[in-house]
């Protein structure tokens, strides 16, 4: 029965989650009380508006910045009551991110920026596997300027999955790129998520991204106003955009 219960248990819960920033006199509710769970190797789409909560919430989960209220559980493990150096860890040996802009070292190859990662995670996989992994085998020892926006994103993929994380966190990740481009990445992601079972968590104002996932959650107002399930989830190069 132990063993079954945890299998069920979500790896990721918030419970009234709340986040309040203090701009002179007044007070802006990023988020209002968030409830949420994903399991093991979900991978789940986030839609919402600008200012609706979606990236305040990430960064809570990853361990980024620090909720106002509320629980953030990984693991069975509250992150708000870590210390600075636990949060270190926790986004060091668990967390891999992805965000609009790749934050690729101008001066490393491809696989220099990947083993920047590798070379302080807890298990890492060799830069050249995760490389691979994304399809950048043959350009891994270029650099970022001599390679395409797409390329460059998914050597930030391979970065984030180069540690072999429990979840990953994506911020418009295609938010940058044309439609051919995004399919490309968005394929990387999804292969992470099937074949590590990585938790994926993706931020997109792109509805029609919704349909390569598990789930689709929509923020309004600091609040997850909607949360379906998709009956079929499409592979990444069905959608188009």
């Amino acid at each position: 029965m132990e063993e079954r219960a945890e299998e069920t248990r979500p790896l990721i819960r918030t419970s009234g989650l709340t986040k309040v920033y203090n701009s002179g006199d007044l007070a802006v509710h990023a988020l209002r009380g968030v409830d949420f769970e994903a399991r093991a190797g979900e991978f789940v789409v986030m839609l919402g508006p600008s200012g609706s909560g979606k990236s305040t919430f990430l960064n809570i989960v990853g361990g980024l910045d620090r909720a106002t209220s509320g629980e953030t559980i990984f693991a069975g493990r509250d992150i708000a009551t870590m210390s600075d150096r636990e949060l270190t860890l926790y986004r060091r040996d668990h967390v891999g991110f992805v965000f609009q802009f790749y934050n690729l070292a101008p001066s490393l190859t491809a696989r220099e920026n990947v083993a920047l990662v590798t070379e302080i995670a807890h298990d890492p996989m060799r830069p050249e596997e995760a490389l691979e992994i994304v399809g950048l085998g043959p350009r891994m020892n270029h650099f970022p300027a001599q390679l395409s926006g797409g390329e460059q994103q998914r050597v930030a993929i391979a970065r984030a999955i180069a540690k072999r994380p429990e979840v990953l966190l994506c911020d418009e990740p295609t938010g940058a790129l044309d439609s051919r481009t995004g399919i490309l990445v968005l394929e990387a992601l999804a292969q992470v998520n099937r074949d590590f079972g990585a938790t994926t968590l993706v931020i997109t104002h792109n509805v029609a991204i919704g349909d390569i996932a598990d789930r689709v959650v929509t923020f309004g107002d600091g609040r997850i106003v909607a949360d379906r399930r998709n009956a079929v989830r499409k592979q990444p190069q069905e959608v188009s955009w």
